[in-house]
């Protein structure tokens, strides 16, 4: 009873310091018979197959909830995934797509022969994510698009004219013919440049005594230096990838820019969650500008599972790289899935705080 009472009171201190708070009750009901996780796309992520499996109560639940975004995380104290639905308000939801690089796509950006390396790092594996993006993010977007608050996708470096007439941004909007004239533009652009680097070392130094120190120096297994990469490669503005159709009324952010200029555009607009999709789960996703690492400490932040893929070298596959990025995403954030993200029928979207 005491232990109750000293629990409320620390509850009513933080509430008068820290804006609403509530007890949230973290009942734990085992599920019967579960099935398989992340199943939609098995060819892009494995499922997850963990079998001890809990319901929890609804954790977010906005006034005029208008989304059902059922999410889980795992929990090894609790022994298990813990299964847990949320009502959102559409209008105050952002979905970021993060790094959505535009190449090998036919834009004109393309992996420098014969050994340059950029995005999933061969274009074998970049025409994988290309057809990710067709087949799972741009049907998720077009199915969001004009019900959410925000659509943005996260680029590398800086705004820069072309891209900025292409894509609407924090800070300035575009036009129909700014847009076909950067288009145009870009693919001159990117069309002109030369993809060609040196290749792979034929001969290399090492030690006789520990011949791997020195051949790994000379032989990494990733290099994305202007050896390969001809110089100039990496300050050409990278559009957002073919397969997926920007809107006039989408977003790009820009990494250069920092976390706090997006952080204030989203508060702006009124943003409370962010569905966070893109590329690379294990990387980009985690740690740049619109990561996770960012975005969690001021936003609801739900990585929806199967519309991210993960590196995977060694592997004709991103089906287990992604499953593992994303199961370690899971010990401290929550993740949701395409067909887990509908509407709420109007009769049953009044949310309560």
């Amino acid at each position: 009873m005491l232990h109750r009472f000293l629990l409320v009171l620390t509850l009513g201190a933080l509430s008068a310091s820290a804006g609403d708070t509530r007890l949230y009750e973290n009942k734990l009901t085992p599920i019967k018979d579960p099935k398989p996780i992340l199943a939609d796309h098995p060819e892009f992520v494995e499922p997850m197959r963990e079998t001890a499996r809990f319901e929890a109560p609804i954790l977010i639940n906005d006034e005029g909830a208008d989304l059902d975004v059922r999410a889980w995380r795992f929990s090894y104290n609790a022994r298990g995934v813990i299964e847990v639905p949320n009502r959102l308000k559409a209008a105050s939801t952002a979905v970021i797509v993060v790094h959505p690089w535009g190449i090998d796509d036919g834009s004109g950006w393309k992996s420098p022969e014969p050994a340059g390396v950029a995005f999933q790092c061969t274009p074998e594996k970049n025409r994988i994510v290309l057809k990710h993006a067709a087949t799972v993010i741009d049907p998720f977007l077009k199915g969001l698009r004009g019900k959410v608050g925000v659509i943005a996708y996260s680029l590398p470096g800086k705004w820069d004219p072309i891209r900025g007439a292409m894509y609407r941004s924090r800070t300035s909007d575009t036009t129909n013919s700014g847009r076909l004239e950067g288009a145009k533009r870009l693919e001159q652009i990117l069309g002109s440049f030369l993809y060609t680097g040196d290749p792979i070392a034929s001969v290399i130094p090492v030690s006789s005594d520990t011949p791997t120190i020195g051949y790994f120096a000379g032989f990494p297994g990733l290099d994305a230096g202007p050896k390969h990469d001809p110089k100039g490669f990496w300050e050409l503005s990278i559009p957002v990838m073919r397969p997926i159709e920007v809107a006039p009324s989408d977003y790009a952010v820009y990494d250069g820019e920092g976390y706090e200029p997006l952080r204030d555009f989203l508060k702006i607009k009124g943003i409370k969650h962010v569905l966070l999709a893109g590329y690379n789960t294990d990387m980009c996703i985690i740690s740049t500008t619109a990561g996770y690492k960012n975005l969690s400490k001021d936003f609801d932040v739900l990585l929806v599972g199967d519309a991210t893929i993960a590196t995977f070298p060694a592997q004709p596959t991103p089906r287990f790289a992604t499953n593992a990025a994303v199961a370690f995403a899971s010990l401290n954030l929550f993740i949701t899935q395409v067909s887990w993200i509908k509407p709420i029928a109007a009769k049953e979207g009044s949310g309560a705080k």
